[in-house]
C-alpha cells in the first residue's frame, strides 16, 4: 500500500515542533520529493500555525490524537514515519510507540528518559523487529552529537590502531543556549516516576540500563567536580570538569549503541561525559557552582512550549571534545560542533535530518529499537554536516 506521507510531524503546534516544520519548509519544500505533513491534536490550531509560519496553504494537516485509537490507526495508515516532539514521552508516548512497533511504521523522537526507553524496549522491541518498524530514540542534542561523536572516534581509532578505544571521555568545551522546557518537564516526570514506580530508580542509576542482558565494567559516576588529568594543564594548572546534565541519558545511549553494533567499542568499554570549566581556582569555583545548580528541575525553568527567541537560538552553539585512548597509550581526539543553541535550533534540524536519513539512506536497517549511531551511521554524519550546521572532525593532539 502506498501511503499518503513519508513523514508526519506529531506536535507541530508545539515550540520545537514548529521549528521542525520551519526547517522542513526551508530544506524539503513541496516538490523536493519528501511528502510530509503537520500533525497535532487540534485541526484549527494546526491551520493557524501553518499560516503563522507562512507555509503554503496546501501544506497537509493531519489530526494526530494518540489517545484516540481511531485517530492513531489513521495516522499509522497515512505515513511511513512519525517524527514526534511531544514529551515527556513517558506521559505522552506509550500509545504511539506501541502503534508504530505493531504497524511497521518508523519513529523518531527527542527522548531523554532512559527508564521509559528501557520499558519500551522490553515491551515493544520484539514487535518492532517482527513488523520492520525502526524506532529511533534520542534524535536531538541528547544524544546525536555524543552518540555520533563516539561512533566517529571509534571508526577513526580502529583505522589508525587496529582496534577500538576502550576508554573515551566526552568533554563539553563550550555551550551557549537554554535547555528546552520539554527537557525540564521530562526530568520532573522521571523524578516523579522514580518516587512511585518500583525499579525506575535502579534503571536510572545503572549505566547499562539500555543494554538488556549485558553489564559492562564499572563506569565513572561523573557526579563530582574534579581535575581531569586527560586534559593536561593550562598555565601549569590542572583543568577542572563538572557534572554534565545530559550525561545520564547520553552515556546510556552510547552503551546501547555499542551493544547494537556487536560491541564494536569492546566489552570493556568505559565512557563518561563532563563539562570543562577551566584551570585553577577559577575553574574549580565554576565547577562547584555547576555541580550545585538544580535550576533545570525547579519551577523557575522553561515550561513546555516555551523557548528562546530566534536571535537567542541563532546565537547559540556547542563544542564537544571526545578523547579516546587504549591501554597501549594510543590517543585520538574528535570534535563535534553545532551552530545553533543545543535545545532548540540545533535539535530541530537534527531530528528532521535523522528522520529523512532513516527514510532515504537506511534501507538496510532492520526493525527494532535503535539509537542513532547503529541505525544511521555515516549517512547521518554526512547529512548533519551538509544541512544541519554540525561539524565532525579529528583534531590534532
Amino acid at each position: 500500500m502506498t501511503k499518503a506521507f513519508d513523514l508526519v510531524v506529531h506536535g507541530a503546534t508545539g515550540f520545537t515542533g514548529r521549528l521542525v516544520v520551519e526547517y522542513l519548509l526551508q530544506r524539503y519544500p513541496a516538490g523536493s520529493g519528501l511528502r510530509w505533513a503537520m500533525g497535532g491534536r487540534n485541526a484549527e490550531k494546526l491551520a493557524a500555525v501553518r499560516d503563522e509560519l507562512g507555509a503554503p496553504a496546501d501544506t497537509p494537516l493531519v489530526v494526530t490524537d494518540t489517545t484516540d485509537p481511531a485517530s492513531l490507526q489513521a495516522l499509522m495508515d497515512a505515513t511511513r514515519l512519525v517524527l514526534t516532539t511531544v514529551g515527556p514521552y513517558q506521559l505522552y508516548g506509550n500509545e504511539l510507540v506501541a502503534a508504530c512497533a505493531k504497524s511497521g511504521v518508523d519513529y523518531v523522537d527527542l527522548c531523554g528518559e532512559p527508564a521509559w526507553m528501557r520499558q519500551m524496549i522490553d515491551a515493544h522491541e520484539a514487535a518492532a523487529k517482527a513488523s520492520g518498524a525502526r524506532i529511533v530514540f534520542s534524535c536531538g542534542f541528547d544524544s546525536i552529537p555524543f552518540d555520533m561523536g563516539v561512533f566517529l572516534l571509534q571508526k577513526e581509532f580502529r583505522q589508525r590502531f587496529g582496534h577500538a578505544a576502550n576508554r573515551v571521555r566526552g568533554r563539553v568545551r563550550k555551550m551557549k543556549g537554554t535547555f528546552s522546557g520539554g527537557t525540564a518537564a521530562s526530568l520532573k516526570a522521571t523524578m516523579a516516576a522514580a518516587a512511585t514506580q518500583p525499579g525506575v530508580l535502579d534503571l536510572l542509576k545503572n549505566p547499562f540500563s539500555l543494554t538488556p542482558g549485558f553489564e559492562g565494567p564499572r563506569q565513572p559516576s561523573g557526579a563530582k567536580p574534579m581535575v581531569d588529568d586527560a586534559l593536561g594543564t593550562v598555565g601549569g594548572e590542572g583543568v577542572w570538569v563538572a557534572p554534565f546534565v545530559m550525561a545520564a541519558i547520553n552515556t546510556r545511549n552510547v552503551h546501547r549503541s555499542n551493544l547494537l553494533l556487536g560491541h564494536a567499542y569492546g566489552s570493556d568499554f568505559v565512557y563518561d561525559e563532563m563539562l570543562i570549566t577551566g584551570p585553577g581556582a577559577k575553574g574549580e569555583a565554576l565547577a562547584t557552582a555547576v555541580a550545585g545548580d538544580k535550576s533545570l528541575g525547579s519551577d523557575k525553568g522553561p515550561k513546555p512550549g516555551e523557548g528562546p527567541s530566534r536571535e537567542e537560538r541563532e546565537n547559540g552553539f556547542y563544542d564537544v571534545l571526545f578523547l579516546g585512548s587504549d591501554d597501549a597509550g594510543h590517543q585520538l581526539r574528535v570534535g563535534v560542533q553545532g551552530d545553533r543553541d543545543p535545545g532548540y535550533g540545533s535539535t530541530s534540524k537534527m531530528i528532521a535530518e535523522a528522520a529523512v536519513c532513516l527514510l532515504q539512506d537506511a534501507p538496510q536497517t532492520p526493525g527494532g529499537i535503535w539509537t542513532p549511531a547503529p541505525a544511521l551511521g555515516d549517512a547521518l554524519i554526512a547529512r548533519l554536516q551538509a544541512h544541519a550546521g554540525l561539524r565532525f572532525g579529528v583534531e590534532a593532539a
